[in-house]
């Protein structure tokens, strides 16, 4: 991995990402998912590509961190543990391939699978939850490594298990926190240095943490069926974009 200086962002530009880490943690605390991969899409305008991926999964990992604080009591544990066990092997898996898997072709897989689970009905199955708990864990942590936000696929496969609106949105965080803590062990290992952008990890953090307080009292006001209508179309439209991008690349 290169090692690229942060020399290159201006004031204007970090301050851009810094209120733009507060607005998109809004959307996911509000609406259950989206933020992720809105501030991945912008970053991806507003720095190389070569540091987007790491330093985006270090502020999720913050992000998702303080939402899952905020919402502790609803996580689901088992979930949680079987998800995280998979998405160990996981990242083992991916510390071999991580510089060497196209990143364009793996959004059109992303895009359909999410939609499949938000759309189709799935059928009845004898494997146990568990089971499918733990691959999803490694399956969505394989990816993220390379694609940077797996928040719909998390999203869409959490959203199936029918929850409600903040055990959703406690269970999708801690996922999320678990995977992107492993991103960072994963990109450190293989030489990306973290320490350059810290300054501008920890203030998109803080402004995250203040979106993600007023994204939870927007969800505790939320009828539950307008919040998982809202949450399917959300997922849905970002599920749209990344084949776009996939076919943009053609």
């Amino acid at each position: 991995m290169e090692f690229l200086s942060n020399d290159m962002l201006g004031p204007t530009v970090a301050f851009a990402l810094v209120m733009l880490a507060g607005l998109t943690t809004f959307i996911t605390a509000a609406f259950g998912a989206g933020g992720g991969l809105l501030l991945l899409v912008v970053m991806a305008f507003m720095l190389p590509m070569a540091v987007v991926i790491p330093v985006h999964g270090l502020v999720q990992l913050g992000l998702n961190a303080n939402r899952a604080v905020m919402t502790f009591q609803h996580i689901d544990f088992k979930l949680l543990a079987y998800f995280l066990l998979g998405g160990v092997v996981g990242a083992l898996l991916s510390t071999q391939l991580v510089m060497m898997i196209p990143l364009d072709t793996m959004k059109i897989f992303i895009a359909l699978f999410v939609l499949y689970l938000l759309w189709v009905k799935p059928p009845a199955t004898r494997q146990s939850y568990y089971v499918a708990d733990s691959l999803y864990g490694l399956f969505t942590t394989f990816l993220s490594m390379f694609v940077g936000a797996s928040g719909p696929l998390v999203g869409s496969y959490i959203y199936s298990k029918g929850y409600d609106k903040l055990r959703f949105t406690a269970s999708f965080s801690s996922s999320l926190t678990f995977q992107h803590s492993l991103k960072a062990i994963v990109y450190t290992a293989v030489g990306f240095s973290f320490w350059q952008w810290l300054p501008l990890i920890a203030a998109m953090i803080i402004s995250g943490t203040l979106g993600t307080w007023l994204g939870l009292k927007l969800l505790k006001k939320l009828a539950k069926e307008r919040f998982k209508l809202i949450s399917k179309v959300i997922l849905t439209l970002l599920s749209l974009q990344l084949g776009w991008q996939f076919i943009a690349s053609l």
